[in-house]
């Protein structure tokens, strides 16, 4: 569904993320990790048309991203990004609203199709019982379920999500994971997402794109990509890998202290 050949991107003259290439299968879980500044957020931007490559390309369904116009991609993709504004003086339910902008009419009007939709989106993320509250009257993990319940209203075939998690409690963010991965699996929904846990990722994602210093490290399972070697090498960390007991998935349990550089 999604493609991304040998693609540079960065801001200004300066490179952040060189020679990625992947291919995300329609309705597969994709995790993007790596350290901070490994240039997850640039690549999720790269892949939402927000940034266009430096260099190489974007393919939807085998056609250039750029040539496809910004409404048709916003039927087809939405993107929760770090960059939404936390202090809108909108309600709940208008924020939810606004992910339906790209299925209206020429002349803007919402029918009862858009406010349906809104309403479920709303009962999905968990967040009808405060619809009618303003923005800035709610906590902070709070606004991220609206934001989430806002791209679910735009009924989109790809999710983008970065750092879906922020914000919430443990168990808001099962809550939430879980319920991207129902419409993963129920829907069809193909999605890509920035993580900065990595058991999270380990547990909710088919494969992993692990970047260091803006390039691709490894590309894989959860099994394949999530290895003490690794880990250790790219966060310099101590770690140990064993299987989580329940899911069977790599389970990362850290220890005290980094590692040496040269190790």
């Amino acid at each position: 569904m999604l493609s991304l050949k040998n693609v540079s991107a960065g801001y200004g003259r300066k490179l952040v993320v060189r020679d990625v290439t992947m291919h995300v299968p329609e309705g597969e879980f994709t995790g993007l990790i790596g350290p901070n500044g490994s240039g997850k957020t640039t690549l999720l931007r790269v892949i939402s048309g927000v940034l266009p490559p430096a260099e190489g390309e974007v393919l939807l369904r085998g056609a250039p991203l750029r040539a496809i116009g910004k409404r048709r991609l916003a039927q087809i993709m939405a993107c929760l990004s770090q960059e939404l504004a936390l202090d809108l003086a909108f309600t709940v339910r208008e924020i939810v609203l606004m992910g339906r902008s790209p299925h209206l009419s020429r002349i803007g009007r919402e029918t009862r199709r858009d406010s349906e939709a809104a309403e479920k989106a709303m009962a999905l993320a968990d967040v009808a019982d405060i619809a009618d509250r303003f923005m800035t009257e709610i906590s902070g993990g709070e606004r991220q379920r609206a934001f989430i319940a806002m791209c679910l209203a735009q009924e989109p075939q790809i999710l983008l999500l970065d750092e879906p998690t922020s914000h919430l409690d443990v168990g808001h963010q099962l809550s939430l994971l879980d319920l991207v991965k129902r419409l993963n699996r129920r829907s069809g929904m193909t999605v890509v997402a920035v993580f900065h846990d990595l058991n999270l990722a380990s547990e909710y994602c088919d494969r992993l794109l692990l970047l260091h210093q803006g390039r691709a490290e490894a590309l894989g399972s959860p099994q394949e990509v999530l290895t003490a070697e690794i880990i250790q090498r790219v966060y310099q960390a101590k770690v140990l890998t064993e299987p989580n007991l329940v899911s069977g998935r790599p389970h990362i349990v850290i220890s005290a202290g980094a590692v040496p550089p040269d190790n």
